[in-house]
Order: C-alpha cells, then sequence, then structure tokens
C-alpha cells in the first residue's frame, strides 16, 4: 500500500509539475523581440586560411570548462569541431595538388577573440603520413563503408569533466539525391585531458537513430543545451536536453536526460508534447523548418533562441523564440540573408547554429556554411568557398 500511494503521489506531482510548466511557457511571448544584426567579419576571417585545414563544415563550439552559458575567459579554451574538411593548401587562388578531404577535423582557440596565433588545427595521419579525420567510426554497428560527420558536443562535469560529441554514422550512395544517407547514430567520449588525435577515446552505438512509418529517419545529437548550474544556465533544473531533426520538413523533437547518466540510455526520456515519456517512438515534433545542426541559447530577457537554417538550405538563417526547453516556439524570425555569399548559381548554404561562448554579453555569435553542388570544379575557381561565415545579432 504503501509503495502505491508513493507512486501515486509521484504520479501526481509529475502531472501538476508538466501542467504548471506549461502555464508558464504559454505566457510567454515568443513572437516579439527587439535586435540588430550585422556581419562579424573578424571571425570569418579566422576560418579563411591558405594551408593546413582551408576549408569544413559541421562547425560546432565546446567550452572546455564546462560553461556553455557566458563568454570563454581570457584563458580559457574553446574546442571547434568540423565535419567534412579540406587539408592542404591554397596556391595562386586556386588548391594547391595534393590536397584531401577527410571527414572531420578539430581545432582549439586559446580565449574569445579571433585571433589566428590562439588558435590551432589537428587531424590525425594515416600509416602513410597522410591526413585522416580525427574520429574514425569503429563500433559493433559500424559498417566498412560508414564515416562519421559530428553533431554537438559538451563537457559532462558529473562524469569527470569527459567530452561527449554525437557522431552521425553515414555512408556513400548512388541512389540518394546527396549521395549520401546517414544509417546509424554513436556517442563519442573524450577523456577529460586528453589531447588531439584522442587515441583514447571511446566510442558507443547509441538507439538514438529513428526512421517512421513513411520511411523518414530522424537522429538525435542536432543541438545540445546543456541546463544545469555548473553549466551557467540561468534558470537550470539539472537536465541535458539534446535536440533531434527528422523527416523532409525538419521536425525538431527533444529529449533530455540527467547528466549523471549520459551513457544510461534507458534513462533517457522524449518530449511527447505534453509529457516526457521512456518510448523514443512517442516523441513529438515541437516546431519544424528547422537544420540538421541547430542551437538553442538563453536570451538575457529569460526566454530562448532556437537558431538555424530556416528549412536546411535556404539562403535565410532563422531564429524562433522559446518559451521553454521543448516550446512551444513561436514564428520563423528570419536575422540574416546569406545571398551576398552565393558567388556562384551553384553555392548553397546550410546548418546556422549560435556560439554562445563566443558571444559578448547580450548578443549571439552565428555561423553558417557555404558549400557547393558542383564543389571539385567552384573548389578549384573559389578555393576558399568551403568554410563558415559569421554574423552577430545583439538583443535590445
Amino acid at each position: 500500500m504503501k509503495k502505491n500511494t508513493l507512486a501515486c503521489l509521484a504520479f501526481l506531482s509529475l502531472t501538476l509539475t508538466n501542467k504548471t510548466f506549461a502555464q508558464k511557457a504559454d505566457t510567454v511571448d515568443v513572437t516579439n523581440i527587439k535586435f540588430k544584426v550585422e556581419a562579424a567579419p573578424e571571425w570569418s576571417a579566422l576560418l579563411k586560411r591558405d594551408s593546413g585545414w582551408f576549408g569544413g563544415d559541421g562547425i560546432y563550439t565546446i567550452p572546455l570548462n564546462g560553461r556553455e552559458t557566458g563568454q570563454a575567459k581570457a584563458n580559457d579554451k574553446v574546442l571547434f569541431i568540423f565535419s567534412d574538411s579540406m587539408i592542404g593548401a591554397v596556391r595562386d587562388n586556386t588548391t594547391a595538388p595534393g590536397a584531401v578531404m577527410i571527414h572531420n577535423a578539430v581545432a582549439e582557440l586559446k580565449g574569445n577573440e579571433p585571433l589566428d596565433k590562439q588558435m590551432k588545427f589537428y587531424w590525425d595521419k594515416n600509416a602513410k603520413g597522410e591526413p585522416e579525420s580525427v574520429f574514425i567510426p569503429h563500433t559493433p554497428n559500424t559498417g566498412p563503408t560508414d564515416y562519421y560527420w559530428l553533431g554537438d558536443g559538451f563537457v559532462n562535469q558529473a562524469l569527470n569533466n569527459n567530452i561527449y560529441i554525437f557522431g552521425y554514422r553515414v555512408h556513400n550512395v548512388s541512389n540518394e539525391a546527396f549521395g549520401f544517407r546517414e544509417v546509424g547514430n554513436t556517442l563519442i567520449k573524450i577523456p577529460t585531458n586528453s589531447k588531439p588525435p584522442y587515441k583514447d577515446l571511446k566510442q558507443m552505438d547509441t538507439p538514438f537513430y529513428l526512421m517512421d512509418k513513411k520511411g523518414e529517419s530522424g537522429s538525435f545529437g542536432a543541438g545540445i543545451y546543456v541546463n544545469t548550474k555548473e553549466a551557467g544556465a540561468p534558470k537550470p533544473d539539472g537536465y541535458i536536453y539534446v535536440y533531434g531533426v527528422r523527416g523532409m520538413a525538419k521536425h525538431m523533437m527533444v529529449a533530455r536526460v540527467l547528466p549523471k547518466d549520459f551513457e544510461n540510455y534507458s534513462k533517457w526520456t522524449f518530449y511527447d508534447g505534453k509529457a516526457w515519456v521512456s518510448d523514443m517512438e512517442q516523441v513529438a515534433n515541437v516546431t519544424s523548418s528547422v537544420s540538421n545542426e541547430l542551437s538553442f541559447s538563453p536570451l538575457p530577457d529569460g526566454r530562448y533562441a532556437l537558431i538555424f537554417q530556416v528549412g536546411g538550405m535556404t539562403t535565410s538563417v532563422g531564429m524562433r523564440i522559446g518559451a521553454s526547453p521543448v516550446g512551444p516556439f513561436g514564428p520563423i524570425i528570419k536575422l540574416w540573408d546569406c545571398k551576398p555569399d552565393l558567388t556562384a548559381k551553384t553555392f548553397v548554404v546550410y546548418n546556422a547554429k549560435a556560439h554562445p561562448s563566443l558571444s559578448k554579453p547580450g548578443e549571439l555569435l552565428i555561423s553558417y556554411n557555404i558549400n557547393s553542388v558542383d564543389f571539385l570544379n567552384d573548389l578549384k575557381k573559389y578555393p576558399n568557398l568551403y568554410r563558415p561565415r559569421f554574423i552577430r545579432v545583439k538583443f535590445e
């Protein structure tokens, strides 16, 4: 009887909490906000390079001190993680012979200023001494031709300050529009104090890749919000929120877990639109038209900013205001038109996101990626096309 009574009380408490949570969220204005936006050319210039790493996408930034909210200090280090990256050199306004693409690379920036002397890039080398990806999938579910693109990551202060990064297992296919397909989701764990190229890392398959009845796939790891006191969150509830994206409509999903349980998949719960449930198949779409990489950040006024490329690959950097880590979310607010960066008709824009640890108080520094559908030919003509560009949003 006592166990049943306690269970009922716990259920009632959870129900009341969810109802109160929803009522408070419904009173938040998710439509109106005052801001100014401008280019951040000094940050764009930081990644315009002529040797070593000279191009890439998939940029996420991870403050290595674990303070996700608030600008990094002068002596702090911020880890940059990139997906497909060009390694080699640019000579006479074209790519020099020997340039190669690897599937991911990293860099470390000391401080919070875009100073080339404070930033160092890293990649691995194969047995022949040639550039190689830092992260190569080696899990039980890995196929022979799988490689990694990277999702978001963070420093888990509850688990020995290990770095956790989502790795999407991808392989090339001939019958897909873009020539590749995501086939699985993994966690990459980098031990604290490990140095690139992280020879002591651990990789773990996760169940966080899903396929619905319509054949549309989805995956978690597009963005992470560390809502803990230790990470500097303004309204901490102690959870790690992990955002996922699925389907052609770019629907966004939300999962959460306590930091100490991050590797225990049975402890993860998923937002079904009203409550947190253990069945991932019941996860709701909380908003749509986002991109496969995004960010979720607190705003100075207590609301939240979801930053993304509208619809995945349009020319607009977008923002939705959120009342809480699960919404409700307001309409798309277009922050920036990327068309001036499209030097050629073959150029495309994708995967905008914010970088709070590089942002001054009251601002968000935002990156977006430039690529080409005629990549190899355009790279010869525009050798620095393939790199992130940055803008700065100032909230009033």
